[in-house]
């Protein structure tokens, strides 16, 4: 019988990098100003996959912060500005990498926080990862009232396959900017009950179609 299990990592926004530290306080201390409330810690979040005896791991970062090639990148897309996206330095992409490793997982609060022990709604985070909007990073193009980013890509795989995130939320202290958006897409999206595209067949890819000019997708 086939097993499966979920596993969501928070790690510390910047953790290992010091200039996204950096900026990451910056922007907190403006948006704590603007909404005159306290400061809070940033978190990212990432997944761990177990299904049948394979192990994954989803995330999304920067094109350039990872050099491994065999990472397994599933797709990417623009950061900040469309205008920008033929340049690596203002892509990311979306990382479904098997045996792979959360970078400074060393550093995650409160984790890993386990959310499911059943193949299939672990199956279904698999199969929904070709599917998901390569928005661009750090706008509300959407309007959802939050910035599409990789808590986006973790908050939406879940709530389509079906996860309960009533009681999930980032360690105390801390918020998750992104996820929110990630949650309204979802629903806009069917929710658990929505579609599915081209399922795992499409994973274990390592390459994307080599055209900067636009949203890219494994080359099958």
């Amino acid at each position: 019988m086939a097993s499966g299990q979920v596993d969501l990592y928070w790690l510390p926004l910047g953790a290992g990098g010091h200039c996204v530290r950096v900026n990451g306080r910056i922007y907190e201390a403006i948006s704590a100003r603007l909404a005159g409330r306290e400061r809070m810690a940033l978190y990212h979040s990432a997944l761990e996959v177990h299904l049948s005896g394979d192990r994954f791991v989803i995330e999304m970062g920067p094109v350039w912060n990872a050099p491994d090639p065999h990472r397994d990148v599933v797709g990417e897309g623009p950061v900040g500005l469309r205008s920008l996206r033929r340049s690596r330095l203002f892509r990311y992409e979306v990382r479904c990498w098997r045996n792979g490793r959360i970078p400074d997982v060393d550093e995650a609060v409160e984790s890993p926080q386990h959310l499911s022990h059943d193949a299939a709604s672990t199956g279904r985070v698999l199969q929904l990862l070709p599917d998901f909007p390569l928005r661009t990073w750090g706008v509300d193009e959407q309007r959802t009232g939050d910035m599409w980013n990789s808590n986006s890509l973790i908050s939406w795989l879940l709530a389509r396959s079906g996860h309960d995130l009533g009681s999930v939320r980032p360690p105390a202290g801390g918020r998750a900017p992104g996820w929110d958006a990630g949650l309204v897409v979802a629903m806009r999206d069917g929710g658990a009950g929505g579609p599915v595209g081209r399922g795992p067949s499409a994973l274990g890819a390592s390459h994307v179609d080599d055209q900067p000019g636009r949203e890219q997708r494994i080359r099958r």
